[in-house]
């Protein structure tokens, strides 16, 4: 017995040296990885060359994706190389990028998954003063959200567009779980619920059925939501995992949202979109003729094409009423001979044409925030 023990510990030793051995070999070729990416910035500043190529990252995840044969949990191995990439990308250039504040909003969640953990966050009060500072170019990037699976757009984001000039630069998912969190971790101490507008909407039958003495507030973000509560002991809210860490609250009841796969959809917004991923979206912001049928001879334009539309949403135009502009979005890159064929006949036939951006669509991950 003694002797069978003694050979399970060599043995375990063993494996851990091997350990030791691969981690210190991953870890000098991260480091050649990264010299390697600086060494691409350098060239292409001395090209006056875009830094991020997202075809090339699309290629990489697919290569990856292929050479893994299932083998690794695909779910992992793109986390892990999603990391490594925007880290060494953000080497050749430190990028800033602006959320709905403070710390730990779902916005910031979906700003780390987006970028990884290596670029410089700036949490705003507002979402249009995220728009203003991208385009006053204060911050080079900015992350909003403008569409929730369950309660639909977000107005005061397509509200921004309709006032700021910028373009949008990429898109990212977040699956939302709300938890209901304060200081003490005990529902009895709930003397008032607060969270944005959309989290409180989303969980609206849960306090009903559950907690329908407590008033809600409304506030600007989940993170101040989170700092309230944790200034205030007699306050919950609803918030985000980050936001437990962050703010040193406890769990009071997990999962309060009222439907399952509640999704919302952020764009980064900058002042110039990427080049073409092979797999990208477009949106457009027109306004239409005053005469009878004119939205429908619009997207006939774009069917005629078999272009692919995705979204479209109407907002009113501040100041004029019964004048609307109309968000689209639209699968392809603007720089495609169908598109460029199409936003030709458009600004032809529209009152307003403008072209918000053309991004790589997401890729939408089954794991949770």
């Amino acid at each position: 017995m003694h002797t069978m023990a003694t050979d399970n510990q060599a043995a375990l030793i063993n494996v851990r040296n091997r350990i030791d051995t691969i981690d210190d070999t991953i870890l000098k070729l991260l480091k050649e990885r990264l010299k390697c990416a600086q060494e691409i910035g350098q060239l292409k500043s001395k090209e006056n060359r875009a830094k991020w190529d997202p075809l090339r990252e699309r290629q990489i995840y697919d290569r990856l994706v292929r050479d893994n044969n299932g083998e690794f949990p695909e779910e992992a191995l793109h986390s892990i190389y999603h990391e490594i990439i925007t880290t060494c990308r953000l080497s050749q250039k430190p990028v800033e990028v602006a959320y709905l504040g403070p710390q730990a909003t779902f916005s910031h969640l979906a700003a780390v998954k987006y970028f990884g953990h290596s670029a410089d966050y700036r949490p705003i009060e507002t979402i249009e003063d995220i728009f203003f500072e991208v385009e006053r170019g204060r911050v080079q990037y900015g992350i909003v959200p403008v569409e929730n699976s369950i309660e639909g757009s977000v107005t005061s984001t397509l509200d921004a567009f309709m006032k700021c000039k910028v373009k949008i630069c990429g898109e990212e998912y977040l699956n939302i779980t709300h938890n209901l969190v304060n200081y003490s971790g005990d529902i009895n101490d709930i003397k008032l619920i607060v969270s944005h507008s959309q989290p409180l909407a989303q969980c609206r039958q849960w306090l009903r059925k559950q907690l329908p003495n407590v008033p809600t507030q409304s506030v600007f973000s989940t993170g101040q939501a989170a700092q309230m509560a944790h200034d205030d002991h007699s306050i919950a809210a609803i918030a985000s995992s980050l936001a437990i860490k962050t703010y040193q609250l406890q769990v009071v009841v997990k999962g309060i949202e009222d439907y399952r796969g509640n999704t919302t959809r952020f764009v980064l917004i900058g002042k110039q979109s990427p080049t073409k991923s092979g797999r990208d979206k477009t949106s457009l912001l027109l306004g239409l003729l005053d005469r009878p049928g004119a939205l429908n001879d619009t997207l006939a334009i774009l069917a005629r094409r078999n272009i692919n539309l995705t979204r479209i949403e109407s907002r009113p135009v501040k100041g004029e009423p019964g004048k609307y502009l109309f968000f689209i979005d639209m699968l392809g890159h603007h720089m495609d001979g169908v598109l460029v064929e199409a936003f030709e006949r458009l600004q032809e036939t529209c009152s307003y044409f403008e072209w918000l951006g053309s991004y790589p669509q997401a890729r939408q991950s089954t794991a949770n925030s």
